[in-house]
């Protein structure tokens, strides 16, 4: 098998997140590597994805997980070699699979060694490479992300008696993008790996590249600039992607993508893809509350997007759940209900994964993929979520969401040929979530197996491409514990219906235009009366959706 040569690929398409160095051992270290996951191809292509993205593999310090790059053109050694990234493109290439890459554009670590040559002195060549001042008090009031361990955006280097600008942890200093080189040598960067076959890159922390007096230093003209710029020379690798990480609003995420949607002769130059992420935190919220009402609103206030863009949806992902997006008051009340136990919060956000967030609960993970799936956007299933993993929230930071792949219920879970005890981290082993029970063999047999459902969702949607294409049209109904919506593309339709509640709903939906015909659910072949008057009703079980086609 080839890939097809569709350069909107991405608009339906299924994305599997890799956290490496979790996934698969093949040498026997501890520690996933590259190689591991050739070996695992396999089941990545049943499970029906189109495209892996592969979480930091570049040398680094793992201060923060490889987002601290200390080297961004190699392999970090615990991962392998060069050789075995592009013999893992192939493999995944020849399977239909592709392959995109974390790319960290606005920060290296503290040891790359344009860091460690800019702080030698203030006349270095590099000096300029990073952002200096004599005074912490420049861009006063620009807002502190990891709050709970970095008291400000600067750093005092004694060296130099200077302070260093940096977003995320001191070890994390913050290129200086108003360098030319700098800007230059990062789209070197881009074209490396570009040039190895890979086919696109999840941009990192975007928002954040330049920084002027009197803003908040996020999103501005000049970073726009520079992504265009970036989204240029991808132009020369036909079939290639910008995924945009930003965590910002919707109406704050529509230049991201420039273009025109109602226009397809200006098409979007910038990012091809977006994550939205205010969506995520309101799915929890209605699941927990019984309520449709936020995960419309969010939804409506979503502008329209060039043809040639899409969003990128999830449930969960490598780092915390993040609550940045929504009001104080719902802040409180998601750490109330998600979690309780302090430890479980970081930041601004909860670090839990889905299966623990959804109490264990077959209904409630099924109806949020049933959300995640049929929503604008492509959807990304984090590894693991396949088949309901639990977390470890005792591992420092993010970790406990990046334990090892549980694979077969034998002692070391089927993720090395080593001892746990020399794992990078300890699988989980309890009774709920324990690799003993959950695992990828044991579902592989099972019919009615959690793995077997998410593989039955992505079928479902890539054979309903008005999912990954169609308008999508949220209908007002007197019980807000109902969540229903209209997807649309040009002869497809499909009505989404679903009950956040754990309760039976009674519901009427407005279906004048299909009377006389009879809904049929796509995700179980089964058909349901026929809509015989202009208001249709019908008895939804607690968590209860249906994906209707009318015939």
């Amino acid at each position: 098998m080839t890939l097809n040569n569709d350069p909107l690929w991405y608009k339906n398409a299924i994305f599997y997140e890799l956290h490496i160095r979790s996934f698969c051992d093949s040498n026997g270290d501890g520690k996933g590597d590259l190689l591991g996951i050739v070996s695992k191809l396999d089941y990545i292509k049943e499970l029906g994805v189109d495209c892996l993205w592969l979480l930091p593999m570049m040398p680094s310090p793992l201060l923060d997980d490889g987002y601290d790059v200390a080297d961004y053109y190699n392999i970090h050694p615990d991962y392998g070699t060069i050789e075995d990234f592009k013999l893992l493109v192939d493999e995944a290439h020849q399977r239909g699979l592709r392959v995109i890459t974390d790319l960290v554009l606005n920060h290296t670590s503290d040891q790359h060694p344009w860091f460690v040559e800019s702080r030698k002195s203030k006349d270095n060549p590099y000096r300029d490479y990073y952002v200096w001042s004599d005074t912490d008090e420049k861009y006063k009031g620009v807002r502190i992300i990891f709050t709970d361990t970095e008291p400000s955006n600067w750093t005092y280097d004694e060296t130099t008696e200077q302070f260093y600008w940096h977003r995320f942890y001191a070890s994390q200093p913050d290129l200086n993008y108003d360098n030319p080189v700098v800007a230059d040598k990062m789209i070197e960067v881009v074209r490396y790996w570009l040039d190895m076959g890979i086919d696109g890159f999840r941009a990192d922390a975007v928002p954040y590249l330049f920084e002027r007096e009197g803003t908040s230093c996020e999103n501005l003209p000049e970073t726009h600039t520079y992504l265009q710029r970036v989204r240029a020379a991808m132009e020369a690798y036909p079939g290639t992607i910008m995924l945009g990480e930003a965590n910002m609003w919707p109406d704050e995420l529509r230049p991201y993508f420039r273009g025109d949607p109602n226009d397809p002769s200006v098409p979007g130059d910038e990012f091809h893809m977006a994550f939205h992420f205010p969506v995520m935190p309101r799915i929890f919220k209605g699941l927990r509350l019984g309520e449709a009402t936020d995960i419309i609103n969010i939804m409506r206030d979503t502008p329209d997007i060039p043809y040639n863009c899409q969003w990128c949806v999830f449930l969960r992902n490598h780092d915390e759940l993040t609550l940045e997006m929504v009001t104080e008051e719902d802040r409180q009340l998601m750490w109330n209900e998600y979690a309780p136990d302090p430890t479980m919060r970081l930041n601004l956000g909860i670090r839990r994964r889905l299966a623990p967030l959804l109490d264990n609960d077959r209904r409630k993970v099924a109806l949020a993929n049933a959300i995640l799936f049929s929503l604008p956007g492509a959807p990304i299933i984090y590894y693991g979520d396949e088949i309901g993993m639990g977390d470890n929230i005792s591992l420092f930071d993010r970790n406990g969401v990046r334990t090892p792949m549980q694979w077969t219920d034998d002692e070391t879970a089927g993720f090395s040929d080593t001892t746990p005890d020399k794992f990078w981290a300890s699988l989980i082993a309890d009774e709920t979530y324990g690799y003993q029970r959950i695992n990828v063999a044991t579902q592989q047999n099972q019919d009615d197996s959690l793995l077997a459902l998410m593989k039955h969702f992505v079928a479902v949607r890539k054979a309903n491409p008005v999912l990954g294409w169609g308008t999508c049209e949220f209908i007002d109904l007197d019980n807000t514990a109902i969540l229903a919506y209209h997807r649309a593309h040009e002869a497809e339709q499909l009505l989404i219906v679903c009950n956040l509640s754990d309760t039976p709903q009674m519901v009427t939906l407005p279906l004048a235009d299909v009377v006389g015909q009879t809904p049929t659910d796509v995700l179980t072949e089964e058909s349901l009366g026929v809509v015989d008057a202009v208001e249709y009703g019908m008895t939804l079980e607690p968590y209860q959706y249906h994906w209707l086609r009318f015939e």
